[in-house]
């Protein structure tokens, strides 16, 4: 089966800003946590897998990385937008625990435990302030960091990083799901691509 997912996303985390997961670094947390807790919400603009269209689905990806990324262990959690199918839904389970192939494929070899899938309304709003929120569980809103250009900073090739270029910032807000409780510090904004057609070794994670 052949797949492709494309879209921007929004994502939060614990980390104190600026997050070195995508780096391998080991998490530095804002209130002293030596672990990375995050969310991570998607828009699929463009999708598919095989002959399914997964276009205009939003889901959020949850995690706890309790190291640097390649030490392993992580937890991971997904919820999928309600107004997708359930044959939607299930699809993107299927890729996002690496049963398809492809990147998230490779990155199975470091989940630890997968702690299911729920549904809820899942959005994001890449507006002048803008913000992620997953029904009853997540609601962060994002700010940039800029530079002396009044530019967005930017980090580029990260060796675990969910766009080749990525925009990073500040984060305001809490999330609690799936026993995943954190003060949101650090954020980043980008747009992603990613497919099983992808070559092995592509850059692809979370930080």
């Amino acid at each position: 089966m052949t797949w492709s997912i494309s879209g921007n996303y929004i994502a939060g985390c614990s980390c104190a800003v600026i997050c070195g997961c995508a780096v391998d670094a080991k998490p530095r947390g804002a209130q002293g946590r030596e672990e990375c807790l995050g969310v991570n919400v998607f828009h699929v603009a463009d999708g598919r897998l095989d002959d399914l269209d997964l276009s205009g689905v939003d889901f959020a990806l949850y995690n706890r990385f309790p190291s640097n990324m390649s030490a392993g262990d992580w937890k991971i959690a997904l919820v999928v937008d309600n107004g997708a199918s359930d044959e939607q839904a299930s699809a993107l389970e299927r890729i996002l625990s690496g049963d398809e192939g492809g990147p998230f494929g490779e990155l199975s070899q470091f989940y630890g435990e997968y702690l299911g899938m729920e549904r809820a309304g899942v959005s994001l709003s890449d507006t002048d302030k803008p913000r992620l929120s997953v029904e009853g569980k997540s609601d962060i809103e994002y700010e940039a960091l800029t530079g002396p250009d009044g530019g967005p900073t930017t980090v580029k090739n990260a060796m675990f990083g969910f766009a080749p270029e990525y925009g990073i910032g500040k984060a305001a807000g809490r999330s609690d799901a799936f026993g995943l409780s954190f003060d949101a510090s650090y954020g980043e904004k980008g747009e992603f691509a990613f497919s099983s057609e992808q070559p092995e070794g592509a850059a692809i994670g979370r930080g």
